[in-house]
C-alpha cells in the first residue's frame, strides 16, 4: 500500500498545499518518512489526513471559477464506526463549499470497503451543493463499494454507475475530466 501515491500528473496545474483557499494550504510532506498508516500498512506520505483513522484523501484539483474539485481517496470509508462522512464534510467539504466549490468529483479506485450508517450528512451535503446547481459524482469506485452505497440509498446523493464506473481519467487534463463527468451527468438529467 505504501507504493500507491495520489495522482501527481496534474501538479504543474494545481497543488493544494500551495492554494491559499485549500484546507491543506501550507501542508508540508515528507518524501521519505512514512508517517501515515492504514491499519497495519504504511501508506504514501503524500496522502492527506482529515481526521479519519481509515480514510485519506488528496485534493487533486480545484477550480474556483468553474466551481469544481477533484478528490482522490484511499482506505476504508467507515461511517458506521468512525463517521467518516461527518468528519469529511465538516473538516474539508464545508471549507471548500465556503470557497464556492459546488461540484465534486470523488475518485474511489482505492477505497477498499464502505460501511454505512445513516444518510444525514450525505443528504445535507447534497442539498447544499444542489442549491448552487452542483452535484457529487463517484468515479471508478469498486463494484462492491458501489453496492454498499446503493444498498444504503446513498446513490441518491452521489452519482455512480455507467461511464462513471470505468472512466479513464488519467489521460485527461483536469478541465477535460470535469467536462466529461459533467457531460455524463447532464445526459442523465435530460
Amino acid at each position: 500500500m505504501h507504493e500507491i501515491e495520489p495522482y501527481y500528473q496534474w501538479r504543474d496545474d494545481y497543488i493544494a498545499a500551495e492554494d491559499e483557499r485549500s484546507p491543506f494550504y501550507d501542508t508540508e510532506y515528507s518524501e521519505f518518512y512514512y508517517d501515515k498508516q492504514l491499519y497495519n500498512y504504511l501508506i504514501h506520505p503524500q496522502w492527506d489526513i482529515f481526521g479519519s483513522n481509515t480514510l485519506y484523501l488528496k485534493v487533486l484539483y480545484a477550480d474556483y471559477d468553474r466551481r469544481y474539485a477533484i478528490i482522490e481517496f484511499i482506505g476504508e470509508w467507515n461511517d458506521a464506526i468512525t463517521n467518516d462522512i461527518m468528519i469529511l464534510k465538516r473538516e474539508i467539504l464545508e471549507l471548500m463549499m465556503d470557497e464556492g466549490i459546488s461540484k465534486f468529483i470523488l475518485i474511489g479506485e482505492n477505497i477498499l470497503n464502505f460501511h454505512a450508517s445513516d444518510d444525514n450528512y450525505y443528504e445535507e451535503w447534497f442539498q447544499e451543493v444542489d442549491d448552487e446547481e452542483g452535484w457529487i459524482a463517484g468515479v471508478n469506485f469498486n463494484a462492491h463499494v458501489i453496492t454498499e452505497f446503493r444498498e444504503n440509498s446513498l446513490d441518491y446523493y452521489i452519482n455512480f454507475g455507467g461511464e462513471l464506473d470505468d472512466l479513464h481519467w488519467r489521460t485527461l487534463k483536469p478541465l477535460q475530466f470535469f467536462k466529461k463527468v459533467e457531460e455524463i451527468l447532464t445526459k442523465r438529467l435530460n
